[in-house]
């Protein structure tokens, strides 16, 4: 069948293959006809962009005319000729067709209308046949590849932390358990309690909910390094803006100190934002299409001032504004919307933690740019974070986007050994259980620092999708693990 000799749609579009003899194979989305010809819009994933296959009825038979519907697979061999309609340049005019596989029209449930993104989750293994989602995983493989090509450059080693582990990086508890034991009929301590000693691992471990305390003991030898691989949080949650199993990116550096790391994640995201526009021009300027089309159904005190593409050039060409958390807090106070009561969330002392709406409005409405927060109160970010000379704040960061708010957040990590140690027990963190994560302020401690990018949420953010369950082939979420 010579499959390997097909050309993509793509590679048509962009180069001038008038007038030789090709082979396409491809995804039908239409098919329209009259007595004199056939048209047929082919799809092969490899663009947004359909090609038009020209078939007449005298050279084709009428046989495999009527096996050419919306979802069938098909093998066209012929000639690229010039287009006579409008829309593309050129055309092929079939001199064969195969049929690879059938779509009965009558229960294939991709028809050429517009399906709501909720039917469609409920078929994942289909939707990236339309055009929203080809565009989004299109986009999505632009931006992976664009992580790994950055740090690449940069001289940063990629390191593959474990999935399985004993250890629970944020403290919040929210795991899943891994484990061999029968479930019915656990081992039982003396005590009564599940005797994990008889278990695989023969303790505890659960999936993680993050690589960075294991990307730190690979900084204290190479350097440079970041992962980038997938997490998993048991947090019983239906929201547009959670999953349950999710990819994260973490780079962690030693020789970094807080200014470093927000140096490097700004450039970071503007590098690999810069990617997708130059790499993702069709897909990107379909779904800012769509995206203003989902806009106009919103009520109007909701809708952005920006386009998606406005949105991603606001990011690329706007030097982030750096203000501490501190700084932020006053201005929220002061707010229009503070006073008048419009935030959800009124923002009256010093040490709360900021929502969405609080964020938004510090890069949307005061600053109309990318604001990275730094300096919070230490009761609300994690251990390992550097304490302040002031006792109160922390070296964090957090970095606010456009439209959704949070996508980054990091801080330069507490090296020095007594303080370490003084927080985590401050937080009821077991020092034995961290023995090793000690081990590396114990033997040739450095300042470092790191932080941790959702990779669905940069997608989200790229592509203007409003649910995280549509930037990821299968989402997981309560009471779903379907596919």
């Amino acid at each position: 069948m010579a499959f390997n000799k097909r050309i993509k749609i793509k590679s048509l579009l962009e180069s001038d293959f008038v007038g030789q003899e090709v082979t396409l194979m491809g995804w039908v989305r239409t098919k329209r006809s009259n007595k004199n010809v056939s048209f047929v819009a082919l799809n092969d994933g490899s663009t947004i962009n359909n090609y038009q296959v020209v078939a007449d009825p005298n050279i084709i038979e009428e046989e495999i005319l009527k096996r050419i519907t919306t979802g069938a697979c098909i093998k066209i061999t012929g000639q690229i000729v010039d287009s006579q309609g409008a829309g593309q340049n050129s055309e092929i005019a079939a001199s064969k067709i195969e049929i690879l596989g059938d779509a009965d029209p009558e229960k294939y449930p991709l028809q050429p209308k517009k399906h709501s993104l909720e039917f469609l989750r409920e078929i994942a293994h289909l939707r990236m046949r339309t055009n929203t989602f080809g565009a989004v995983f299109r986009v999505r493989h632009a931006l992976a590849f664009a992580v790994h090509k950055y740090f690449n450059d940069k001289g940063f080693f990629y390191i593959h932390t474990p999935i399985i582990t004993a250890s629970d990086a944020e403290g919040a508890g929210e795991t899943f358990k891994v484990t061999t034991l029968d479930i019915k009929n656990p081992p039982l301590t003396e005590e009564g309690k599940i005797d994990y000693k008889e278990d695989f691992f023969e303790r505890e471990t659960n999936l993680t909910v993050s690589g960075q305390l294991e990307g730190e003991l690979a900084a204290m030898a190479l350097a440079e390094i970041y992962t980038f691989g997938p997490t998993f949080r048991a947090e019983n949650s239906n929201t547009t803006r959670h999953l349950a199993e999710f990819w994260m990116i973490e780079p962690e550096m030693a020789f970094y100190d807080a200014e470093d790391n927000q140096d490097l994640a700004e450039d970071f995201l503007q590098s690999v934002i810069g990617y997708a526009l130059e790499h993702c021009k069709d897909d990107l300027a379909f779904l800012d299409k769509r995206a203003a089309e989902e806009e106009q159904s919103k009520k109007a005190d909701q809708r952005s001032e920006l386009g998606l593409l406005e949105r991603l050039q606001f990011v690329t060409d706007n030097k982030f504004e750096r203000i501490t958390y501190t700084e932020a807090v006053e201005i929220l106070r002061n707010s229009t919307p503070n006073k008048k009561k419009k935030f959800q969330y009124l923002i009256k002392d010093w040490g709360v933690d900021l929502q969405s709406e609080h964020e938004r409005y510090l890069v949307e409405k005061h600053f109309k740019k990318p604001v990275i927060l730094t300096d919070y109160p230490k009761e609300i970010k994690s251990f390992y974070m550097r304490l302040n000379e002031d006792g109160k704040t922390v070296a964090a960061m957090d970095i606010l986007f456009p439209g959704i708010g949070e996508i980054v957040g990091g801080s330069q990590r507490e090296e020095r050994l007594e303080n370490l140690t003084a927080r985590m027990e401050e937080m009821n963190i077991p020092q034995e259980e961290m023995w090793w994560y000690l081990d590396t302020r114990r033997f040739g401690a450095t300042p470092h620092a790191g932080f941790g990018l959702g990779f669905e949420r940069l997608v989200q953010f790229v592509t203007g999708m409003g649910n995280i369950r549509d930037v990821i082939a299968f989402p997981r979420t309560p009471g779903n693990a379907e596919f």
